[in-house]
């Protein structure tokens, strides 16, 4: 917005990493800084549905480290994306925001606004060191040159790299690579895929960019760990993979798990192994390092599996028995894989069956560290889930909204509400009893469908505020 707001905004983060006293989020978190502060994870898989998992019963696809995340910690079988395309549910992740209060609307759509204070700016001042590892998608990444979808001087209003955002080391791409060498345009290995690595200098990154995608991310993940447990400092990381995103390539080893299916799943299953052997291995390495136990690692999707239904020969995601895929407000286009293992706080395994949401993870962070997520820039909509995770509750204290072009949708505890053409018609839908959404409850219950309503009404009016600005002036703006 205004570059009094960036100004005050840059010195409000300042102060805070000194250790002035604050009576904001950052400066009650500081004053809260003698408890344990527990590492940060949020591992994120592109256009994997909530099929696609073994532990959700996929008869083909093998995800052993998920599964035993799932046997381990928290499964949310009600888990959510903030939007059913990319780069709004990446939005909020990172703020706990619904991306319709900042102008991300769609996937090339926007960028993260200097304003918004992101997950990564918020644990900066307390010591953590933050690290963005694979799709960024919220923004460009350099001004000089061209550069995947808007990269280069084309794009430079939307110039918005994470090491903007509060990321001290990155090695992001602006939208999708093939997921194996993914800097190589599949089938001709002698033209550049034209989208590249770039790290937190601007630099194009050039070194060890051949193989499988998910574990090329993994290879700068990994350091950046051993570093920050070498320094004795809590990590943010966030590992945001590519597969099994568009272009789908994949290796012989990975291809050759799946030898009864056609071409086209042999890539797609392959590329979600890979990535599932990246959790492993990310796993498997926090723990020799001594740090699996103080960390708080999340695994999710951005959304619903790409393709216009479940077709092993030519769309092979899943959405289980869930109505509507990727772009879609039905269940299948914004419910996912959903985990979270944090060995020393939860110890027991845990099936959540609220609705949860990307949403609730820079709350659930924030209400760790011992505050609430009361900052510099209000609202956030998500909540705390730690009263779920900790068995303390077995229900959510607020709905989730949903907007994504024509369609908005409003969700709670037992119903749905929907309209997928502006709101003039509305779809009423008892999720627990119904996660299809085949049975239309809207005539039958039509006080629900007026209470939901006016909920729905008061929240997008508070989104559209957000977007024109008025949530930002306690950093100072006009």
């Amino acid at each position: 917005m205004t570059d009094k707001t960036t100004i005050a905004r840059r010195e409000f983060l300042k102060a805070a990493s000194l250790g002035l006293a604050l009576p904001s989020l950052a400066g009650r978190l500081l004053a809260a800084g003698d408890a344990r502060r527990p590492n940060i994870i949020l591992c994120m898989t592109d256009d994997q549905g909530w099929g696609d998992t073994g532990y959700n019963g996929n008869k083909y696809v093998a995800t052993p480290n998920l599964n035993a995340m799932a046997a381990e910690g928290i499964r949310f079988d009600r888990f959510y994306s903030g939007a059913p395309v990319c780069s709004p549910t990446r939005g909020s992740a990172i703020t706990g925001r619904h991306p319709y209060r900042y102008g991300v609307f769609g996937a090339n759509v926007g960028h993260m606004r200097s304003e918004e204070l992101t997950l990564a700016e918020a644990l900066k001042p307390l010591g953590y060191a933050t690290g963005h590892f694979g799709k960024w998608h919220l923004g460009t990444l350099t001004k000089t040159v061209k550069d995947s979808n808007r990269g280069g001087p084309r794009g430079v209003k939307h110039y918005s790299p994470p090491q903007l955002n509060g990321f001290d080391v990155c090695f992001s791409t602006e939208a999708k690579v093939p997921t194996w060498d993914p800097m190589k345009k599949p089938g001709k290995p002698d033209t550049p895929y034209g989208t590249y690595y770039w790290n937190e200098k601007g630099e194009r990154v050039t070194d060890n960019l051949e193989g499988d995608d998910s574990r090329v991310i993994m290879d700068r993940v990994i350091p950046f760990i051993r570093d920050a447990v070498g320094k004795g400092k809590p990590f943010l990381a966030v590992v945001w993979f590519h597969s099994p995103h568009l272009p789908v390539v994949n290796c012989a080893k990975h291809r050759n798990m799946y030898p009864k299916l056609p071409d086209h799943a042999q890539a797609f299953f392959g590329a979600i192994t890979g990535a599932d052997e990246q959790v492993g291995r990310l796993r498997q390495e926090l723990s020799r390092l001594g740090a699996a136990e103080d960390t708080m690692l999340w695994f999710c999707s951005d959304n619903g599996p790409e393709g216009k239904r479940h077709d092993l020969a030519k769309s092979a995601g899943s959405a289980g028995p869930l109505r509507g895929r990727k772009r879609s407000l039905f269940e299948g286009g914004v419910r996912v894989p959903g985990l979270m293992v944090w060995p020393r706080r939860l110890r027991q395994p845990r099936v959540v069956p609220a609705p949860c949401s990307t949403l609730d993870y820079f709350p659930t962070v924030m209400d760790a560290l011992g505050a609430r997520p009361e900052g510099e820039v209000e609202p956030i909509d998500g909540v705390s889930l730690l009263p779920l995770v900790e068995g303390k509750t077995d229900r959510r204290p607020a709905p989730i909204g949903f907007q994504s072009r024509s369609q908005t949708s409003l969700t709670d505890n037992r119903y749905k509400l929907i309209t997928q053409n502006m709101g003039k018609t509305w779809q009423l839908f008892d999720i627990p009893a119904d996660p299809g959404e085949k049975n239309d409850l809207a005539g039958e219950k039509p006080e629900v469908v007026r209470a939901m309503r006016a909920e729905l009404g008061k929240w997008k009016k508070s989104c559209r505020a957000s977007l024109e600005g008025r949530n930002y002036g306690r950093s100072g703006a006009d």
